[in-house]
């Protein structure tokens, strides 16, 4: 399988699924207001959509962890929301809204495995002296999507409507399935092990995988140390994003040209891992993920000056500690995680980070309307404090074999 199945295939699936996932977003938002005719339904639906995450991460993550075969359960995933994203389009405007909020938390469930769920199935696709080149270049994935996402649904929806937006969206994540149904077969908890096939025994592994899984992020100072860092340094980045439309607005000229800046982020978030990919191993990721949180911080401190040529400095800076601190979160989660654990692992984090995001954005809102240097200078303390609390923990390490039989 391996010899026909290439990390090229695996990273054209992932750009595909995040890139739907990417456009979704902005689509929903655009379709929820032309639709349903209220500003405060369209950002439920993507608060609904995306806060179910946090749930559904770390349960997809256990079961990936149990097939034998990954990418057809990751198949699954992805079909079902897709399903979901067409249910949400057909729904607006002609079922009642909470109905159609419903189908958004449901679908938000999925989410995890368009991230964490398929980046966990790296090792399986390439060798282990691979890894970390395979790392750069799935976590350019992440930035090509968010540059190529945004931008293609907004062009969809100025020349042929919102809903066109959605459809698009859903055929992209659907052009990821074959890509992920082919997914190399991995060892499996099915394979060697005898198990009840009653639900009730499934349900009870579960739950022993996911405090398994949840210890080993604790017990192990690295992977804890990581986790911890990129999830509070989301927080700031949701932060900013509440702020884009009052930056393009004040700064820019226009809250349209927000945007732009988003795409200067993605754009040297790219270019910075195109350069990790060239030379992976350059800097160890633990001091890469602690020093590109302090990076985000002096440039979220930076874009608080309110002028226009600092502010642009301020994203391509943002960029350049976002990619890197993506890549390196990702090397440690392989080195770290153990086999049986590490889809739940991915899976998990993904959804604490794609939470914390929701939540700063939800935090910086009205602090920006109040005063939106103080929402910036806000965010820049807490991407600070990511860097601290990296930094807090000891990294030490524990040895594998001893979360493996802790787990087991």
């Amino acid at each position: 399988m391996r010899k026909r199945y290439s990390l090229a295939h695996c990273l054209a699936g992932a750009m595909a699924a995040r890139a739907g996932d990417e456009m979704s977003g902005p689509a929903l938002m655009l379709t929820g207001f032309a639709l349903a005719g209220s500003t405060t339904d369209a950002s439920s639906l993507l608060a609904a959509i995306t806060i179910s995450a946090a749930v559904g991460g770390p349960v997809l993550g256990a079961l990936l962890d149990r097939a034998g075969r990954p990418g057809r359960l990751l198949a699954g995933a992805l079909f079902l929301y897709a399903a979901g994203l067409a249910t949400i389009l057909l729904g607006l405007g002609r079922l009642p809204f909470p109905v159609t909020l419903l189908t958004a938390v449901l679908t938000g469930l999925m989410g995890p495995a368009l991230s964490g769920g398929w980046t966990a199935q790296l090792p399986r696709v390439v060798p282990i002296e691979r890894l970390p080149r395979a790392n750069a270049l799935d976590a350019m994935t992440f930035s090509g999507a968010s540059l190529a996402g945004p931008a293609l649904a907004g062009v969809l929806a100025e020349t042929l409507g919102s809903p066109t937006a959605v459809v698009c969206s859903v055929a992209l994540i659907a052009s990821a399935l074959p890509a992920a149904w082919l997914l190399p077969a991995g060892r499996g908890r099915a394979r060697g092990v005898k198990r009840s096939s009653a639900l009730s025994d499934l349900a009870g592994g579960i739950r022993v995988d996911l405090s398994a899984g949840i210890r080993v992020i604790v017990r192990r100072p690295p992977l804890a140390r990581a986790t911890l860092t990129s999830v509070v340094s989301c927080v700031a980045q949701g932060m900013l994003l509440a702020c884009i439309p009052m930056l393009g607005e004040r700064v820019l000229g226009g809250a349209g040209r927000g945007a732009v800046l988003l795409s200067c982020t993605a754009v040297s978030a790219l270019v910075a891992n195109a350069l990790l990919a060239r030379f992976p191993g350059a800097v160890a990721p633990d001091t890469v993920i602690w020093a590109s949180a302090l990076v985000q911080a002096a440039a979220l401190a930076l874009a608080a000056s309110g002028r226009p040529v600092m502010l642009v400095l301020a994203v391509v800076m943002l960029g350049i500690g976002e990619g890197p601190q993506l890549t390196a979160l990702f090397a440690v989660r392989h080195r770290e995680a153990p086999e049986h654990l590490r889809s739940q692992i991915f899976t998990t984090g993904a959804s604490l980070k794609i939470t914390a995001f929701a939540v700063g954005a939800a935090v910086a809102g009205p602090v920006a309307v109040r005063s939106l240097p103080v929402a910036l200078l806000l965010a820049a303390s807490v991407a600070a404090a990511a860097a601290l609390a990296c930094l807090a923990i000891p990294a030490t390490t524990v040895d594998p074999a001893e979360d493996r039989a802790q787990a087991n």
